[in-house]
């Protein structure tokens, strides 16, 4: 499995969601200015209030997909070690873990990688964990067969 080809996917898939965002930004600021030369009195400041609520919102989700970017910058492919880390590709009886960011799975040559933050519970569950070490997850029992 490529860890290149993973990193790759993760900094996609950050520049497709960080476009979707950016665009659904866009079409509130448009929304605002239509209403602002369109309307007046109280369903007209309701729509104004609902349309700031909703750039917040996308300004906090903007927010997170920096730290999730700064994150990936953080990640070095290179490095081995025997240990699980930001960056490694853990194998486990069941399933193959990209610890760096929470995306999309990543499919290649009919295998899944699950793509998950150091910050999801499985992830800190795999941390610091070596080849032939098990931990126990939501009831199951992982083993990890083998670090790149």
């Amino acid at each position: 499995m490529n860890k290149q080809a993973l990193l790759d996917h993760c900094k996609q898939f950050l520049e497709n969601r960080e476009k979707t965002v950016h665009g659904q930004m866009e079409q509130l600021r448009e929304s605002l200015t239509s209403e602002t030369k369109s309307s007046a009195g109280d369903k007209h400041e309701t729509g104004r209030a609902m349309v700031q609520l909703e750039m917040e919102k996308l300004s906090r989700q903007l927010l997170e997909l920096e730290k999730a970017r700064n994150m990936l910058r953080r990640v070095n492919i290179m490095q081995n070690t025997d240990a699980a880390h930001l960056g490694s590709l853990v194998q486990t009886d069941t399933a193959y873990y990209f610890l760096a960011i929470s995306c999309d799975v990543f499919q290649e040559d009919g295998s899944k990688v699950f793509c998950v933050s150091t910050h999801a519970p499985i992830a800190r569950a795999l941390m610091g964990k070596k080849k032939g070490d098990s931990v126990l997850f939501n009831g199951i029992t992982y083993t990890v067969l083998d670090i790149h």
